[in-house]
């Protein structure tokens, strides 16, 4: 696929940040919450500070190696499909290319383009990289939403290890019968900086996404705290 100039190179898309974006922000929200949550369960079971820091710790090691994993396997099964799909349209453009061009001339009359142009644009854009429009208007896939395991894996494990050590941090400075307590704050100022750093990220106004995010995790907390205490174990 070929690469374009931009009209405005001094205000780029948000689009194309989804990649690593996305992952960023699922990682340090699953380190902050995951992490918070594992602590307070523990806390609210009241053992040992020194078995609530463990549990904290094991947690951090244990999700940022989980993160990673899951998100290079997850995105290696969604850019294996991708390839095979463009594969695929790369044998048909060979076999049958008249059918293929009048597939992408209805792509374009259905987007609202006159019969004749839809099918002069098709004629257009084929002779130029009938491939790669096929790949754009057919199958929905650009540049900006290439698959990429390695980075995705990589800023999930990072952010959720560097999230993950806010409330483990907060649990280490805490004062004596206050684990839980310092946690659920450090828990909610990491929360609501997150949904505020997301949504600066990704261009989009910053009040929904800090209360969604800043409710989500206090729903976990509050769900781990009442299991341990019922229960009276690390959970």
């Amino acid at each position: 696929m070929t690469r374009h100039l931009s009209a405005h190179p001094d205000d780029p898309h948000y689009v194309s940040r989804l990649g690593w974006l996305r992952a960023s922000v699922l990682g340090a929200n699953d380190g902050i919450v995951s992490v918070g949550a594992l602590i307070t369960g523990v806390a609210a079971a009241d053992p040992g500070r020194e078995a609530i820091l463990i549990a904290g710790l094991a947690g951090l090691v244990a999700g940022a190696m989980s993160m990673a994993m899951g998100e290079y396997v997850s995105v290696s099964s969604q850019s294996d499909t991708e390839r095979a799909d463009i594969a695929r349209e790369a044998t048909a453009l060979r076999e049958m290319p008249e059918e293929e061009l009048h597939e992408l001339a209805a792509i374009y009359e259905a987007r609202g383009m006159a019969p004749g142009t839809a099918l002069q644009a098709a004629r257009e854009v084929s002779a130029h990289d009938a491939l790669g429009a096929h790949v754009r208007d057919e199958l929905g896939l650009s540049e900006a939403s290439n698959a990429n395991p390695l980075q995705a894996a990589l800023a999930s494990a990072v952010t959720f290890s560097t999230a993950a050590a806010v409330p483990l941090i907060a649990a280490i400075l805490a004062p004596g019968g206050a684990v839980i307590i310092s946690v659920l704050v450090a828990v909610v100022l990491a929360l609501a900086a997150l949904g505020a750093l997301g949504a600066w990220a990704g261009g989009a106004p910053p009040g929904r996404a800090v209360l969604r995010v800043t409710l989500g995790g206090l729903f976990a907390l509050g769900i781990t705290a009442v299991i341990g205490k019922i229960f009276g174990v690390a959970v």
